[in-house]
């Protein structure tokens, strides 16, 4: 502990500062837990997502996921739904108005033709901002 020495009558007294270096490790643990936990927190239901070129959409609030594995269960964000129930909850969660973004991410696997059924079913509720989801394709490296 830190002492400073007064000139007059020489008695110590101990210094009153805030010692802040414990609070600044703290606040970099904390920083360091934040940054690696941040993108774990993405929708997890794990889809076979097909690949294309096409670049990310730049989004300014998160938008609803609807998942559809290849073994045909329907997902709202991590919770599964029946297809009946899909349009009901949507309407629940986007209270706001139906300009909530929604995207559907089907599995590779899944049939268009079922993808499509879930976009229309989507779409004739009223919600009108609905997109596809796919992973960016990598260019394979070419092999001389």
């Amino acid at each position: 502990m830190a002492a400073t020495l007064q000139s007059g009558d020489r008695r110590r007294r101990p210094m009153a500062e805030i010692n802040v270096t414990p609070f600044v490790d703290v606040m970099l643990v904390l920083l360091i837990v934040f940054m690696v936990t941040a993108p774990l927190l993405t929708v997890g239901v794990p889809v076979d997502l097909p690949k294309t070129k096409a670049q990310a959409l730049s989004q300014d609030r998160e938008p609803l996921s609807v998942s559809i594995r290849k073994d045909g269960r329907i997902y709202l964000q991590n919770t599964p739904v029946t297809e009946d129930d899909l349009v009901t909850k949507l309407s629940a969660i986007a209270s706001n108005g139906y300009d909530q973004r929604i995207f559907v991410r089907g599995d590779r696997s899944v049939d268009y033709g079922r993808v499509m059924e879930i976009m229309a079913l989507i779409s004739s509720a009223g919600f009108t901002h609905i997109g596809l989801v796919t992973d960016v394709k990598r260019p394979k490296p070419d092999t001389q």
